[in-house]
């Protein structure tokens, strides 16, 4: 019977609920079909903490060793250092996680070697396609006439030690740091890479457990930073990390125990990454962030490249334009120094040296990087987003103090304010992004925007 691979493979990856959506014999064809689409006669394969993970990634392994592909298993890892892995050992690589969805989930990350990605334009569809055809017909007899070998590597010590080398940490005062993070590949890669650091660590849900008893590990949504927060002010800690599930996205806490919004931290670091540059550089940017990110990268000698929301799009644009580094509002932060992907490490790195190499809060540290006010992404549940997008569009139509592009959504930008109207590719909403100079302003055209969209 043919698999339905309809709702697992996505846009960027392979996700979906197992063992309904998906399993190892499954796994195992992926495995297989990402040998014959990448003609690799080598891969890299890493796994989370998740219950099904390193059964599917041995399963996936079984496939690409029948191919006539040798294998290294890195076992538990982030997926940046599977990134790391990639770029380091110049291979294709497969990383077993769902990310912050629910325990039930598993999926597959794929790269191409240099950690370069695989997405539905670069490889996925085909995949896909010949996953759906070998489950129908099952799996022809490779041309290989020897299986590869599988091998074992631990690479997390070198993974800390690539970051701790694109970061000037030396010399840094004392800080204390809450981290959380969230049962997920964090409390994996943290002792590691902070080890020997001038850090009070204070550590929270570092236990693996892919069932994520305390919260869901996707620090984005507020309701799951409340313990990090409440834990930063127990503490006096000068600031607090939350990771992600599979630990590629960090979400930052200044020293109030107010969360610093993902833009602050993409202008920061770029500012950073253009002095290590001698201030020069592009750094990509997408729609959605603050309009501090532009303005600070051209203050500091930069080039701003603003692009589409999603990591194909800004992967896409960072080896087009040989950019340094790429930032988006989820808090993804990408590197040219690490094959341009993206690794909320690095990130956090560059956050704890630039508070450290100075006397002052964070907060105070951010002022000059986090200059409006923002709505945070709303959505809103319609039947019809086309229509509402040209209601919007309609609304705001004929104003003189107004432009429009349609880079990815509908952007309107009007003299000191700006909002973005974006429709899921996966469910029926539409996702409003406003910031304004003031919160006044910003709050009336955000009420204005929802009131036509919701109507």
């Amino acid at each position: 019977m043919v698999a339905d691979l309809s709702q697992l493979v996505k846009a960027y990856d392979v996700r979906g609920v197992v063992p309904d959506q998906w399993d190892e014999p499954l796994a195992e064809l992926f495995g297989a079909a990402f040998v014959q689409v990448t003609a690799a006669d080598a891969i890299v394969i890493g796994h989370d903490m998740r219950p099904s993970s390193p059964g599917l990634a041995d399963a996936f392994a079984r496939g690409a060793t029948a191919r006539g592909a040798d294998v290294t298993l890195i076992g538990l890892c982030s997926t940046d250092q599977l990134y790391y892995a990639s770029g380091a050992m110049d291979l294709p690589g497969a990383m077993f996680t769902a990310s912050h969805n629910p325990a039930r989930y598993n999926g597959i990350k794929l790269c191409r070697a240099g950690a370069a990605p695989v997405g539905q334009d670069t490889g996925l569809t085909e995949i896909r396609t010949l996953v759906e055809q070998w489950s129908e017909h099952g799996l022809p007899a490779a041309a290989a006439t020897t299986p590869g070998t599988v091998t074992e590597r631990d690479t997390l010590t070198d993974y800390a030690a690539h970051l701790l080398g694109l970061v000037g940490l030396d010399g840094i005062r004392p800080l204390k740091v809450v981290v959380d993070a969230g049962n997920g590949m964090g409390g994996h890669t943290v002792p590691t890479v902070f080890a020997g650091l001038p850090l009070d660590l204070v550590p929270m849900y570092f236990e693996l457990d892919g069932t994520f008893p305390n919260h869901e590990a996707n620090p984005l949504d507020p309701k799951n930073i409340v313990d990090l927060r409440a834990r930063v002010l127990a503490e006096g800690a000068d600031l607090g990390l939350a990771f992600d599930g599979d630990a590629d996205r960090c979400f930052v806490v200044d020293e109030r125990g107010e969360g610093v919004s993902p833009s602050a931290v993409t202008a920061l670091v770029a500012a950073r990454e253009l002095a290590r540059n001698g201030g020069e550089g592009t750094v990509i940017h997408n729609l959605i962030t603050s309009w501090s990110v532009p303005e600070v990268v051209r203050e500091n000698g930069g080039t701003p490249v603003r692009t589409r929301v999603g990591h194909s799009f800004i992967k896409a644009e960072m080896a087009e334009h040989g950019a340094i580094f790429g930032g988006e509002h989820s808090a993804h932060y990408y590197f040219r120094d690490f094959w341009n992907a993206d690794t909320g490490m690095l990130a956090a790195l560059h956050v704890l040296a630039a508070l450290g190499g100075q006397e002052g809060p964070l907060s105070g540290l951010l002022d000059r990087y986090d200059r409006y006010k923002g709505s945070g992404e709303i959505n809103s549940t319609v039947a019809d987003q086309a229509a509402r997008l040209t209601a919007i569009r309609a609304a705001y139509d004929g104003r003189d103090d107004v432009r429009f592009d349609e880079l990815d959504g509908l952007t309107v930008t009007g003299p000191d304010w700006w909002f973005n109207l974006r429709a899921s590719n996966t469910e029926p909403l539409l996702r409003l992004n406003v910031e304004a100079r003031d919160e006044k302003t910003m709050t009336a055209v955000r009420d204005e925007v929802l009131a036509v969209v919701r109507a």
